[in-house]
């Protein structure tokens, strides 16, 4: 570590020393087209000019260059803009929320239209979100993005938040010939490795500017950790839940412990390849059409390993096990914080090993053309198809537990963890396997879609032009997963000794030194005996193909047994088609000393979905028998019309002040697992997720008043008031459902006499669930203000700042999603003609995340997150430069609590340091 922080340093001081060597540049007058949020003063001047004579509230960024996009990734430029937040899950910016809104309440649009999407990712993938996945696009081929936050009739509709439209390079608006790329190295300091980063791109036109061609591609490579302490959960304890066998609590006394407490350590492979082309033909004035094309694939293989304190499995034996005892320390706020079970009943570790060999890619092709008759007329048409795929291929689990006495402790909102029998760092033969399968889940989106569009340009009067246009589009969502229970084989001995699997078959060596530093303190379980995933795959691929399960054919191949079969997921799949036909029209108005436009929207929507229903009563029609219980096929259809109008308008009041007023009705539909049919279990804790294809889409009305006061070149400051209306919220409503579970008799799901359990057939019953499914509920409001400010300071120096404050608030009193009050951001800059730098830092106050469908549909909160960032380069000749970029520089930490209680503490991750460096060139 200390050779890696020296060779950052050193880079650091080469490049200054460079740098002071150079003179300062002039300022530099040219005006450009593009517009930036960056360090480059050129370009901040364009910036300012851009704003000041839009029609919306729109903030833009652009590549100061080809391949030289301002951050390595584009959702974390984005970040930078007012009201613009990310999450770095992963260390990497994946989706936006834009002023207090949830990601999935967000459009992103390529060239002018949605680009379908689908994520690696196994959690997201059960999610089917509408939410665009910013790592699928690439940041090299990008040239312009565009935010608006107030609505025009001419922009899709889906973004409640607000609509970004990403723009991608064109031959015809660059050099006859052009060459550029980059080559350099990627660092992870937690994972230790260092990888190959590379792009590059060749852009050429004809000398009449008549045909042009662009090519370019990508090759991305990341090898990362993550380290974390997770508490996956939490359940209510009573002294009768325990027949006595609790203490430390009072009688009837009802208290909350944590399920699980686990250390967890996951890597991951990402290997990102992309492409993308644009072939323009502009033979006339007139006429003009572009060919352009998009594809990127991630193979995302990811290993997560866990291992935990069972605490839900020591409690759910207190009442079916003699002399097992739950001794309550500490009790804070009504969590039972600290406390110790003995030896007697239950297992008290488990230990889960989680393979998932992944993918995702995107792909669109987009034909679109331009006719400028005579008369002031110019139209305009699109066709294309985009589609993305997103799929863990195979999740071979590995768990392995044991029984064992243990004691936690949650003080000060870290988890602590011992165990009295078993020893984590030694291979001990007690880990025996407790649950073995081998799962798929497949996502596939695609879109196809075609529009027209007309204006007619007016002389005279407030009308500058007219614009109408209509679009279709037909989206389809399928999701399709596939389960493989294969704990028996296993113990039959294929590739485990003494025909018993467990730990020690697939044992690797302890986790690493550093492993939980940031984070560990006296009590965490900071070292344990890893697991070998080429250890888990060989044992698996030993058992042969398994057989696939046929609804229609419940019988075939013995897969009734479920032990030797990767049988159909009826809980999770569903398919789901959403068609949409709608139009506009837009009037852009002008006069002395102002401007805007008024237009309408008007879309009709209409969804079928269809999945399998579980649990249904005999006689239902469809209904077949098959492992999971008695199920059926259930389809739901829904369609509305929405009318949208809105308005912008702007007042140049004086010289040097710009007001803006805008308003209008905006809409974002359900995520497509939200709207299907399917049931999703979780039966260890015995509750269910699913859809509700009776959903109503969110809908808001919204408002913005601006005052921009431009006081000096290159200089803004800004402050735009915002209120957002909205009609509904979508949240997970509560219900109790008869599901089936796969169980013996005396698991302790079985014999709780809450859960009402009834036997259907030999080791399958039906039990009482704690069942999600979206609903709409009464909406609320969001409102706030952005304050922007920006200006060269002296010789070279200049500074960058935004704030943003957003109230929101649900009439129902369910908190807002991914609403942080504050947002801060604050860019200090430095350039001369030789060397430029940049120092970012950025800061959201604590959000609601969701409620967690697998934990009991706790609310899951997150504190504050910071991160300062960084990037410098040196030119050493006018085609080529020398760059270093460094994202989380001061190796922030993420912290989350349930149910927003410091006491009651959800996950604490460290991602650490990413680094790049290398050569960028043109020519």
């Amino acid at each position: 570590m200390r050779k890696f922080h020296k060779t950052i340093l050193t880079a650091s001081a080469s490049m200054l020393a460079v740098a002071l060597a150079a003179p300062a540049f002039a300022q530099d007058s040219t005006q450009v087209d593009e517009v930036v949020v960056t360090g480059i003063r050129a370009s901040l001047q364009a910036s300012v000019e851009a704003k000041r004579n839009a029609n919306a509230v729109i903030d833009v960024i652009t590549a100061e260059d080809i391949g030289k996009f301002p951050d390595k990734n584009v959702a974390e430029s984005l970040q930078r803009v007012p009201g613009v937040t990310i999450q770095r899950e992963f260390g990497e910016g994946e989706r936006i929320s834009i002023r207090g809104t949830a990601p999935t309440l967000n459009r992103t649009l390529l060239n002018g239209h949605a680009v379908a999407t689908a994520d690696w990712f196994i959690l997201d993938q059960f999610k089917a979100s509408r939410s665009f996945n910013y790592l699928m696009l690439p940041s090299e081929i990008v040239g312009k993005v565009e935010v608006f936050k107030s609505p025009m009739a001419d922009i899709d509709e889906g973004g409640v938040g607000g609509t970004v439209n990403v723009h991608t390079r064109n031959p015809l608006d660059l050099a006859p010939l052009s060459v550029s790329g980059s080559i350099q190295a990627f660092h992870d300091e937690k994972s230790g490795n260092t990888d190959p980063t590379a792009s590059a791109m060749l852009s050429w036109h004809n000398a009449d500017k008549t045909l042009g061609v662009l090519v370019g591609g990508i090759y991305d490579k990341r090898r990362i950790r993550r380290d974390g302490i997770e508490v996956l959960g939490y359940q209510a304890v009573t002294t009768a839940s325990g027949a006595g066998n609790i203490s430390g609590i009072t009688p009837g006394q009802t208290v909350y412990a944590p399920s699980l407490i686990g250390s967890s350590l996951f890597t991951q492979t990402r290997e990102r390849k992309g492409a993308n082309f644009a072939i323009q033909y502009a033979p006339t004035d007139k006429f003009e059409l572009n060919l352009t094309g998009l594809y990127s694939k991630m193979d995302a293989d990811n290993f997560n390993q866990n291992y935990m304190a069972w605490i839900s499995q020591k409690v759910g034996a207190l009442s079916t096990s003699p002399g097992s005892q739950f001794n309550i320390t500490r009790v804070e706020n009504g969590t039972a914080t600290a406390g110790n079970f003995n030896a007697i009943g239950g297992n008290g570790v488990v230990f889960d090993a989680i393979d998932r060999i992944a993918h995702t890619s995107v792909g669109s092709i987009d034909l679109a053309g331009k006719w400028r008759p005579a008369d002031g007329w110019e139209f305009s048409g699109r066709v294309g198809y985009t589609k993305a795929k997103g799929a863990t291929d195979l999740q071979p689990f590995w768990e392995t537990n044991a029984p064992t006495g243990l004691t936690y402790d949650l003080s000060n909102g870290l988890p602590k963890v011992s165990f009295t029998d078993i020893n984590p760092t030694t291979a001990d033969d007690e880990m025996t396997l407790g649950w073995a399968s081998a799962n798929t889940t497949v996502n596939d989106d695609d879109e196809f879609y075609t529009f027209v569009d007309g204006e007619k340009f007016l002389d005279g009067g407030v009308f500058s032009s007219v614009k109408f246009g209509l679009k279709y589009t037909d989206h389809d969502r399928d999701v399709v997963q596939t389960y493989g229970q294969r704990r028996a084989l296993l113990n039959n001995g294929t590739g485990c000794s003494n025909n018993a699997c467990g730990l020690d078959d697939v044992a690797n060596g302890l986790t690493d030194g550093d492993y939980l530093k940031g984070i560990r303190g006296p009590g965490v379980l900071s070292s344990y005996l890893t697991a070998d995933k080429n250890k888990i795959e060989a044992i698996y691929a030993k058992l042969g193909p398994a057989t696939v399960y046929d609804p229609n054919n419940p019988n075939v191949g013995g897969c009734i047994n479920l032990n030797n079969c990767d049988h159909f997921g009826p809980l999770e799949s569903f398919d789901f088609n959403e068609k949409t036909f709608g139009g506009y029209v837009m009037g852009n108005l002008k006069g002395e000393g102002w401007r805007g436009n008024v237009g309408v929207r008007v879309v009709n929507t209409k969804i079928e979905t269809n999945a399998w229903r579980v649990g249904v009563s005999a006689g239902t029609p469809g209904a077949i028998n098959n492992p999971f219980g008695l199920m059926a096929p259930t389809s739901g259809e829904k369609e509305y019309t929405d009318i949208l109008p809105s308005a912008n308008f702007s007042f140049d009041v004086r010289d040097d002040v710009v007001i803006r007023l805008a308003a209008g009705r905006v809409l974002a539909r359900p995520d497509y697992a939200q709207m299907a049919g399917f049931t999703s279990l979780t039966e260890s804790l015995l509750t269910a997720s699913g859809g509700n294809p009776d959903l109503d889409p969110y809908r808001a009305n919204q408002y913005d008043a601006a005052v921009e006061w431009y006081f000096a070149p290159q200089s803004i400051l800004s402050v735009d008031f915002f209120y957002k209306d909205i009609s509904t919220y979508i949240v997970q409503g509560a219900t109790v459902e008869k599901l089936p579970l796969q169980a013996a008799a005396n698991d302790p799901r079985v014999v709780n006499p809450a859960n009402n359990c009834v036997l259907q057939s030999a080791g399958l019953y039906s039990c009482d669930y704690n069942v999600g499914r979206p609903v709409n509920v009464a909406g609320g409001e969001t409102k706030g203000f952005e304050v922007n400010f920006q200006m060269p300071v002296w010789n070279g120096f200049g500074v960058l700042a935004n704030y943003t404050y957003s109230d929101a608030s649900s009439s129902s009193g369910v908190p807002v999603p991914s609403n942080s009050k504050n947002i801060f951001n604050v860019s200090g800059y430095y350039e001369n003609e030789r060397f430029s730098a940049r120092l970012s830092y950025n800061y959201r106050s604590k959000f609601f995340v969701d409620y967690d469908a697998e934990r009991g549909y706790r609310q899951l909160w997150s504190d504050s997150i910071a991160s300062l960032d960084a990037s410098a380069s040196v030119n050493l000749t006018d085609q080529i430069s020398l760059s270093l970029d460094a994202v989380n520089l001061t190796d922030e930490k993420q912290t989350d609590n349930y149910d927003n209680d410091k006491n009651r503490p959800a996950r604490i991750y460290k991602n650490g340091r990413m680094v790049f460096g290398g050569v960028r060139f043109k020519f």
